[in-house]
């Protein structure tokens, strides 16, 4: 079945790859990379066949597409929201980095047009999930860049979660049956994490990832003292995309809901 926990690091040309289509990870069946750019650097993205979307993690980069271009920045992802270029397959991105700059590049293939979306904060506002419940610990800060329900031509679903200090995310345990990467990273570098994958667990840290196939129970944690931002990257499955609604809690848990803590 592949691997399911990634510690992959930049090579001398500032490219950090995760998932590919042929890589240990394949199940996934997204191509992401992560990419550190020097301000003045320049990078171009053109797919056949595979939609793309460039997430801006940290910095200001200039996006170029189609007739149109945009200079965005933000600090980093514990204190703005995301900036995000989305299009369809042959259609090229340039990225132009105005400061040092960290941005995600997520790809899968896709022959299906739609129309090129520049998604800005006001998109994806973040919003607080699990507020009181399981003892107030599972709480959670979520935005989602698009989904099904926002672009159904896409075969991807991409958003961010902040997790504060010392709770749990994705809790209850629950799965669903399209595979999902996590893209890790912490507020200060020594902050770690625990991510779960069915029954094996690893240590999350900064840049670091999860491959999770589809079906199997995800849930996940940080260290009291840091904050963990998760990218979560969805792959729909042909005729079964992910839903908002598609959260199959396991049944040995579900009595947590109505527990007085």
């Amino acid at each position: 079945m592949g691997k399911v926990f990634g510690y992959p690091k930049f090579d001398e040309t500032g490219e950090k790859i995760l998932t590919t289509y042929d890589n240990e990870y394949s199940a996934m069946n997204m191509d992401i990379r992560v990419y550190r750019m020097k301000a003045g650097e320049s990078r171009s993205f053109l797919r056949s066949g595979e939609e793309t979307a460039v997430l801006l993690l940290s910095g200001s980069v200039t996006y170029g597409w189609e007739d149109e271009s945009q200079t965005v920045s933000r600090k980093d992802v514990f204190t703005e929201g995301p900036w995000c270029l989305h299009v369809s397959g042959g259609v090229e991105i340039s990225v132009k980095a105005e400061a040092d700059s960290e941005i995600l590049v997520q790809c899968t293939r896709n022959e299906k047009s739609f129309d090129s979306k520049l998604y800005c904060p006001e998109d994806a506002p973040w919003g607080y999930s699990c507020v009181g419940k399981f003892g107030d610990v599972a709480k959670r800060r979520v935005n989602t860049i698009f989904d099904h329900d926002i672009q159904p031509a896409s075969n991807m679903v991409l958003g961010e979660v902040l997790n504060d200090p010392g709770n749990w995310s994705g809790y209850l345990p629950h799965c669903h049956p399209q595979p999902e990467t996590y893209y890790f990273l912490f507020d200060h570098p020594e902050g770690f994490g625990a991510s779960f994958v069915g029954d094996e667990v690893f240590k999350s840290v900064d840049g670091s990832f999860s491959a999770i196939p589809g079906g199997r129970l995800h849930p996940q944690a940080v260290a009291p003292g840091y904050q963990m931002y998760t990218c979560w990257m969805i792959r729909h499955i042909d005729g079964n995309p992910w839903l908002q609604t598609d959260r199959n809690e396991d049944e040995r848990y579900v009595w947590l809901h109505d527990a007085k803590f």
